[in-house]
C-alpha cells in the first residue's frame, strides 16, 4: 500500500474530483482550501507520481494527471490498516469506542444495521 502524507492525500482527493487533470485544475481545486503556493501543489505532484499514486502524460507545455488507483480501493486499504494496526484487525472495539463516546448519530446505527442485515443475509 502507498503511504500518502496528509498533504499528499489533500492533492489526490483534489484530482479524484474529475481526472485526468492538469496541474492548474488541481491548483485551481485546491486554491479554495488551502493556501498553499501552486509550486508546493506541483511538487506534491511530483511525490505523488513517484510514490505510484498518479501518472502523467506530456501535452505540449502541459502535465496531464491520473490517479493510479480509486478513491474507493485506498480507503478501504486504509481503514484495513487503521483497524488492524489499533485494533488487532477487529472492527467492535472501534464502533464500542464511538458507541461509547456518545459519537454515533442514528443515522449512523441505521446504516451499521443495514450492513450487518445484508452481511447475515449473504451468509446464508
Amino acid at each position: 500500500m502507498i503511504e500518502l502524507s496528509k498533504a499528499e492525500f489533500d492533492v489526490l482527493d483534489a484530482l479524484w474530483i474529475n481526472y485526468p487533470a492538469t496541474a492548474s485544475q488541481i491548483i485551481e481545486r485546491l486554491s479554495d482550501d488551502k493556501q498553499w503556493h501552486e509550486k508546493t501543489i506541483k511538487t506534491l505532484l511530483g511525490r505523488l507520481v513517484k510514490k505510484g499514486a498518479l501518472t502523467f502524460e506530456k501535452e505540449g507545455r502541459q502535465y496531464i494527471y491520473t490517479p493510479c488507483m480509486e478513491r474507493d480501493d485506498y480507503t478501504l486499504k486504509e481503514s484495513q490498516n487503521f483497524i488492524e494496526r489499533f485494533f488487532s484487525g477487529r472492527i467492535a472495539p472501534l464502533v464500542s469506542g464511538f458507541a461509547k463516546s456518545e459519537q454515533l448519530s442514528q443515522q449512523d446505527i441505521n446504516e451499521l444495521k443495514k450492513v450487518i442485515d445484508d452481511w447475515e443475509k449473504n451468509q446464508k
